[in-house]
């Protein structure tokens, strides 16, 4: 799970598995990851076309170091389980289903997943899109080990509940503030919903700054013109870094000198604000890494 938790997901970009263009520029484009789409970015009468394109570009191993996954059709729709299969055999680094909604799903699509033959290191991703998928956030979340990453389907949520989609999101904080937390509860990785305004850079911008200090892990997008506000907005900067060490040292000063807690630019640590400082740290370095 410790790799699964540090590897870098700031940057999670939609492509549509219909489009062949895009999937050649996707190589170029410096997202952490891409959600190669079989889904709502694909009409109906591409929908095969689009599977055959999206698992030859899955087993290609021409993405480099993003990590890539595969959004299959809902449950109950008719390419559902055909897009289950191919995605399994084609062995992505993950399967992204659609609008999970209980324990009973995730359970039936790990098992799907295995009897296609979906290799250990493919993860299962689900949406949490509906109210009573937020309602069922806990049970989903530790439903089973294979299931590692959430992405907040906040369009679908939105719509579900008679909402608006207003600056600030204010309808929407305490449905992804419940899920955010059945997700760490779970010790679990959180995605943020997409922002569909593309030539909106200062809304997107703010809307990033929100998901990061609410606590995800990163923000799907829709347009590559986010992916490098969004690196920015869920990625340690040089003076994050550069603190980190500094809190990290002082409080080690001070335990050798018998203390129990620090002074640090003038404001107190303890072990806990340690543990986040060495995450940081942890993240920076998997960044380095990739």
């Amino acid at each position: 799970m410790t790799d699964t938790l540090l590897r870098p997901r700031r940057s999670v970009l939609y492509m549509p598995g219909a489009n062949e263009r895009a999937l050649e520029k996707a190589k170029g484009i410096d997202a952490d990851a891409l959600i190669l789409d079989l889904e709502d970015a694909v009409a109906p009468d591409a929908k095969v076309e689009a599977r055959e394109r999206v698992c030859a570009a899955a087993r290609s191993g021409e993405y480099g170091h993003r990590e890539l996954a595969i959004r299959v059709n809902g449950i109950g729709t008719q390419w559902h389980e055909d897009d289950l299969a191919a995605a399994a055999q084609a062995g992505p680094d993950a399967v992204l289903v659609p609008k999970v909604n209980s324990a009973e799903e995730v359970h039936a699509l790990v098992t799907a997943l295995e009897r296609h033959g979906a290799p250990a290191h493919t993860q299962l991703w689900a949406m949490i899109e509906t109210p009573i998928a937020i309602l069922h956030a806990e049970q989903i979340a530790t439903a089973h080990e294979r299931l590692t990453v959430f992405v907040m389907g906040t369009n679908d949520l939105v719509n579900d509940s008679h909402a608006l989609h207003v600056p600030g999101r204010a309808p929407l904080v305490p449905s992804l503030t419940w899920a955010l937390l059945a997700v760490r509860a779970a010790g679990k990785v959180v995605l943020d919903g997409v922002f569909n305004d593309v030539k909106n850079a200062e809304g997107f911008a703010a809307e990033a700054r929100q998901g990061r200090e609410m606590g995800f892990d990163g923000k799907t997008l829709v347009h590559p013109s986010q992916v490098e506000p969004a690196n920015a907005a869920f990625g340690p900067c040089e003076q994050d870094v550069e603190d980190a060490r500094g809190l990290i040292a002082a409080f080690e000063e001070a335990q050798a000198q018998g203390q129990g807690v620090a002074t640090f630019k003038g404001k107190m640590v303890e072990s806990l604000h340690v543990r986040d400082a060495q995450r940081i740290l942890a993240f920076h370095e998997a960044l380095q890494q990739r």
